[in-house]
């Protein structure tokens, strides 16, 4: 068969049923067999960075998931980079098929030739051009384990057209997955670290990314409720466990955290980090966020640990490897009555849940954003899978939203790339196709890569897309107070085929509807409520991607701090009294 083929036939045999791409020339070997070969199906996007994007929103979707995105040579390679730097930044597998000029003029200026594997190096575990055909099998077989091994990560493989004709021996009933290997740490290590846990006095956990991607979050709920250790996930490991959750202490961080969040780490003394990276929008300074605390961390890459801070105690290990052995330690701890009773911390954690609180009720015209995420959680369940990238957009929404089950906050936490949302949305749909998916986005992350909703319309991919627009470059107006500046960053415009919009510049709803999709626009705070349920309906009804608009003022300041967890400006009142939270998950305790 051709090494095209062979490709195709690994790829099941991997396990992938899905890939999203732009066929063209040098890649059109790979889509003949992907077409004779049948098995894999294909969504073709709009844009070749927004096929990458689809790629890790399936992967992230469900466990064992690798999203595959194809493109042909040259500038499809490059517009992949963003993902692969998306993917790589969250620890996230996709494979990037390119192809590529035939091999014998790599080196002379021809149409679309670009080293792209020495492009793609930085932000891959591997980027390699194949320049022997019946290397193309064991290529393949080693980048899905690399892709599993160790650290989750994309691969790219390029492949020269001619390279992709050339016929080699393979006979695909005798192929098979090579074994994952992943650190795992030792009984004595685990034993340690418990033993600091059992001397402290206020004890946490922050809870990372990698128990998600390790499919642990049920061994991570075992482990703190046997221990009655409260719980701070990470946003990347928001949804470890539900938010209603007794020991769940809120997230803690500059941006995407919550007050009470924020005043139980500062009241802890030891803390247990499984599967995070000690990001820097978490900590803030790290003398604030360190003193008086002792440290235990465990990762799956040995380099993580130590790199933004000495923990006391560093274990390279799988989360999911980790936590069976801590799961069983504990349990003969306290079998054996060793464990210390944490109930009244715990308990304290709660009471700070129940006081520090934000308002979210507002009935101002343009609406406030806080009003938009508290009628979400009225309009969205515990089984939605939130889908958002970056901005006071995602901020706004990790400090209000509720997330209930692993895999249902699915951000770009690292890159933070606009224009991620939509089709990431449309990957995670994909997986997911009769699940609840909601995107979040501002008018400016909406715009950067909104064609690929005509992808949604064209294959029958529907999902709810929650557009908040200021008409504004939102978070980076608010970095600017700094600079007492206010430059380059408005979007408002008289747009002169509908003026009913009042200066708000683009009729994202005209666009929309255009792209084939359907849409409501929002103005009033009571009207925010039947327009979800009615995008809903017509998302279930005509199978397109549904976008609920909502005006927002132009102005809104997002609580958030530029140096440290204990100086949060909150900007806007806090809550005082229930009826200014009244979707908070525990009901404001007032004096």
């Amino acid at each position: 068969m051709t090494a095209a083929r062979a490709a195709v036939e690994i790829l099941k045999r991997e396990g992938v049923s899905n890939a999203f791409g732009v066929p063209g020339a040098a890649i059109n070997p790979f889509y003949a067999a992907l077409k004779a070969s049948g098995g894999v199906h294909h969504t073709l996007a709009r844009h070749v960075e927004g096929a990458s994007h689809m790629a890790e929103g399936y992967t992230r979707a469900r466990p064992g998931n690798i999203g595959v995105c194809v493109g042909t040579s040259g500038p499809a390679g490059t517009d992949m980079i963003t993902g692969l730097y998306s993917a790589i930044a969250d620890s996230v597998p996709i494979l990037c098929i390119t192809g590529q000029a035939p091999t014998a003029v790599l080196h002379k200026e021809d149409f679309q030739a670009v080293d792209i594997a020495s492009i793609a190096r930085p932000v891959t575990k591997a980027a390699t051009t194949v320049l022997e055909a019946a290397q193309v099998p064991g290529v393949f077989q080693q980048a899905f384990h690399l892709m599993r091994t160790g650290r989750p990560g994309p691969v790219l493989i390029d492949l020269p057209i001619d390279v992709q004709l050339t016929e080699i021996e393979f006979d695909p009933d005798l192929y098979e997955p090579l074994p994952v290997h992943k650190p795992a740490a030792t009984r004595k290590q685990i034993e340690r670290a418990l033993e600091m846990l059992n001397d402290s006095e206020r004890p946490l956990l922050v809870a990372g990314g990698g128990i998600i991607n390790a499919d642990a979050s049920e061994l991570l709920v075992e482990f703190a409720e046997l221990t009655g250790v409260p719980v701070v996930p990470t946003l990347m490991g928001w949804g470890v466990l539900a938010d209603d959750h007794e020991l769940n202490a809120g997230m803690v961080g500059l941006q995407t955290s919550h007050r009470y969040g924020n005043a139980n780490f500062l009241e802890s003394d030891f803390v247990l980090g499984i599967g995070n990276r000690w990001a820097n929008r978490h900590t803030g300074r790290l003398d604030v966020y360190t003193r008086g605390r002792t440290f235990v961390h465990v990762d799956i890459e040995p380099t993580q640990l130590g790199r933004i801070f000495a923990p006391d105690l560093g274990i390279a290990s799988d989360a999911k490897a980790a936590l069976e052995l801590f799961v069983e330690v504990a349990r003969e701890l306290k079998a054996a009555g060793e464990l210390r009773d944490r109930s009244q911390w715990a308990a304290s954690t709660q009471e700070r849940r129940a006081t520090l609180q934000r308002r979210t009720h507002f009935d101002n015209v343009p609406l406030k954003p806080q009003r938009v995420y508290e009628e979400m959680n009225r309009a969205f369940g515990p089984e939605t899978r939130y889908v958002t990238t970056i901005g006071l957009s995602q901020i706004a929404g990790a400090q209000m939203l509720h997330v209930y089950r692993p895999r249902h906050w699915i951000n770009c936490g690292q890159a933070g790339p606009l224009g991620w949302t939509v089709p990431a949305a449309l990957g995670v749909a994909t997986a997911d196709p009769g699940g609840s998916v909601v995107a979040l986005s501002g008018d400016y992350d909406f715009q950067f890569m909104m064609e690929e909703l005509a992808v949604g319309a064209q294959h029958r991919i529907p999902y709810v897309h929650v557009l908040v627009n200021n008409s504004y470059l939102g978070l980076i107006r608010q970095a600017q107070r700094n600079f007492d500046i206010d430059f380059q960053v408005n979007l408002e415009f008289e747009n002169i085929n509908s003026p009913e919009l009042s200066g708000y510049g683009v009729d994202h709803v005209k666009v929309v509807e255009g792209l084939g999709c359907k849409a409501i626009r929002v103005t009033e705070p009571d009207r925010l409520l039947p327009a979800f349920e009615e995008a809903k309906k017509l998302a279930a009804e005509f199978r397109v991607p549904v976008v609920v608009e909502a005006i927002l003022e132009r102005i809104t300041n997002i609580s958030m701090s530029g140096t440290d967890i204990a100086s949060v400006n909150e900007f806007e009142d806090v809550a005082s009294e229930p009826g200014h939270a009244p979707t908070a998950i525990r009901p404001l305790a007032t004096a």
